[in-house]
């Protein structure tokens, strides 16, 4: 439905908003999230990138920062003057960046506790006797011997340590391995 007409005012000039400033807050909200929070904090808006990574000891262009010596016949004495290196103004960047990148990784994946019932429930019942585990009533999914074999060997290599002593704890108790028909 179109607008009533002469119900439309006209756009006003305003005055008292400091168009520097907001175009300044739009141009930092644009520009792209820094990820590392060590960077992030470190970071000046009034510095290029160039400036800013310098003053952290980091790179901007890793071809500069470790350049290939190229093969020369003769080395001049211009050639071996360093240029000036830039002065590291926030060092506890790059000793930040270091010291998480030494971390040992965490382990990401793991296995649902459903799973690691299921498979004990199932060796504990049946031992290795796949057959009689895709019979079982806890066999929900009906999966079949060999996805149950497979699911057993997944626990096997995420948790060898408690694999282990699950099996230890086996060994101990005979009368839990006993098959029940």
């Amino acid at each position: 439905m179109p607008k009533a007409k002469g119900k439309s005012r006209r756009q006003k000039f305003g005055y008292n908003i400091n168009r520097k400033r907001l175009n300044r807050n739009a141009r930092r909200k644009a520009a792209p999230r820094i990820e590392c929070s060590h960077i992030r904090h470190a970071w000046d808006h009034t510095k290029s990138v160039r400036q800013n990574l310098a003053e952290m000891g980091l790179a901007m262009d890793p071809n500069k920062a470790v350049p290939l010596l190229k093969r020369k016949v003769k080395a001049m004495e211009v050639d071996m003057e360093e240029r000036p290196k830039e002065l590291v103004r926030k060092p506890y960047v790059l000793n930040d960046l270091e010291a998480e990148a030494s971390l040992p990784e965490k382990k990401g994946n793991t296995l649902s506790r459903d799973l690691i019932d299921y498979v004990h429930y199932m060796v504990e019942n049946h031992g290795e006797d796949y057959k009689a585990m895709a019979r079982d009533e806890k066999n929900y999914y009906q999966d079949t011997p060999k996805q149950i074999r497979n699911k057993i060997k997944v626990y096997k290599r995420f948790y060898p340590a408690e694999w282990q002593a699950f099996t230890d704890s086996l060994q101990t108790e005979p009368w839990s391995c006993a098959s029940e028909n």
